[in-house]
């Protein structure tokens, strides 16, 4: 039986607490140099893409700025298409919102940085839940989990209208006059829906890959429907055995029905890794990353998102708050925390005190144990294997990987766990095509007639 080839990307992981913002190795998140040694580092790996997430406003706790948002971060299609020009064959993957945005625009900015980067784009089709984001757009408010999706699904077929809307072969030659010809109806649309109603002549001739590649990352019901239906790749929260391997068995299982085979959807989870010389070095180094992650401060920001309070006067190295969450609306925070991530806080919060009097946990303790993701530690052979078994197992079919340093926490990766993937012949040791479809083994999609 033939091994699965597996697929890595790396994330770049933006204004969180995933970066050590503390090690002096960690540079600036605006400063082009950061985006430029991060690609170049992912395309010396012969990774497929490189992933940018995008967020549309600061978060706010307390009525104040999320402190690890305030950096910010530049425009996608700007860091995307300069990228494009410092590397030749690594993927560019972007997030764009479908809830703010207008499939014209989207669909042209799409398009071009297709055509600047030979074909290596790839949209990540997100939507946005609360009016708090939609104060900064004209069109302000929020939609239902189920509008939202119906939304982004409208909107993702608006935009493959106007990227068919050229099929390529518009512009011809006259040999005799010397005239191009132009097909007349080249770029003509017209899409009218429960969002859109849109019509007019698309400006930029067809992309390389036909369309970008489409990815997804709702785990909803709605989400993953949406994925099989639409999307080329999904991005999985799960990178355990057991949970990924259920995730990857009914997203695959949904692609039937929209008449689509297995291969046409990869499943991609996130992952960190923390590599040293053995696995013990590797595990004392993680406890220690881990701990940078979530300062003090930190984990009082994390433990206010479940009881809904200004913990601010909490001891973050003492005892778990006393008394229960504030339930229903989230107030204490507004943006990407504010939609409340606990569905019973008050299960929750009892679950923690147990877990925190049972270990003899801090506040701070408790909440680096319950947030940690540290998917990959140990030495370089030791994760090798472990993301073989992982993809080989069908829990995935490969990995998102996030360093905690930036730009250059990819590099120990890429030297010292990619050639032991390589000489196990399941990761190439160079790249075969050129687009991105190329790279993730996804076929170029028809223009329609």
């Amino acid at each position: 039986m033939s091994r699965k080839q597996i697929h890595l990307a790396a994330h770049f992981p933006g204004v969180n607490n995933t970066t050590v913002w503390s090690d002096p190795a960690a540079g600036s998140h605006i400063e082009f140099s950061s985006f430029a040694h991060f690609a170049r580092t992912a395309e010396r790996g012969k990774f497929d893409f490189l992933f940018l997430a995008e967020g549309l406003r600061l978060r706010e706790q307390n009525g104040l700025i999320y402190d690890l948002d305030v950096v910010g971060r530049p425009d996608t299609f700007t860091v995307l298409a300069a990228l494009a020009a410092v590397t030749e064959r690594l993927g560019l993957t972007g997030t764009i919102n479908s809830t703010f945005n207008e499939p014209y625009e989207v669909a042209r900015q799409f398009a071009s940085l297709d055509h600047l980067s030979d074909g290596r784009s790839a949209w990540n089709v997100v939507t946005s839940w609360d009016a708090f984001t939609g104060e900064n757009f004209r069109r302000g408010g929020y939609l239902p989990q189920d509008e939202r999706y119906l939304r982004a699904r409208n909107f993702l077929e608006a935009t493959w209208e106007l990227f068919d809307s050229w099929r390529g072969d518009e512009i011809v030659a006259d040999k005799e006059t010397g005239v191009f010809l132009r097909d007349p109806h080249a770029g003509t649309f017209a899409r009218q829906d429960e969002h859109f109603d849109i019509a007019g002549r698309f400006n930029v001739p067809r992309p390389p890959q036909g369309r970008p590649v489409i990815f997804q990352a709702g785990d909803s019901e709605e989400g993953r429907e949406f994925a099989a239906s639409s999307a080329d790749a999904i991005f999985s929260r799960y990178a355990t055995l057991a949970e990924g391997r259920a995730f990857y068995a009914d997203v695959k299982g949904r692609l039937a029905r929209y008449g689509r085979t297995r291969d046409e959807l990869l499943i991609l989870p996130a992952a960190t890794f923390v590599l040293a010389d053995t696995d013990a070095e590797a595990a004392e180094l993680a406890h220690h990353v881990r701990r940078q992650q979530v300062s003090g401060q930190t984990a009082i920001k994390f433990a206010e998102q479940l009881w809904n309070r200004d913990l601010s006067g909490y001891d973050p190295d003492g005892p778990l708050p006393e008394i229960d969450p504030l339930v229903g609306e989230n107030t204490i925070a507004r943006g990407r925390a504010s939609v409340r991530m606990y569905r019973d806080p008050l299960a929750t919060a009892r679950e923690w005190r147990e877990r925190a009097a049972q270990k003899k946990l801090s506040l701070r303790e408790l909440i680096i144990e319950v947030t940690g993701r540290q998917t990959f530690v140990g030495s370089p052979a030791t994760v090798a294997e472990s993301i073989n078994d992982l993809v080989q197992a069908d829990a995935s079919d490969g990995f998102i990987l996030v360093p905690h340093i930036t730009p250059g926490g990819l590099d120990p990766f890429v030297d010292r766990v990619v050639p032991l993937l390589q000489e196990r012949g399941v990761f190439r040791a160079d790249y075969a095509g050129t687009t991105l479809r190329d790279h993730l083994g996804l076929s170029q999609p028809r223009a329609a007639s």
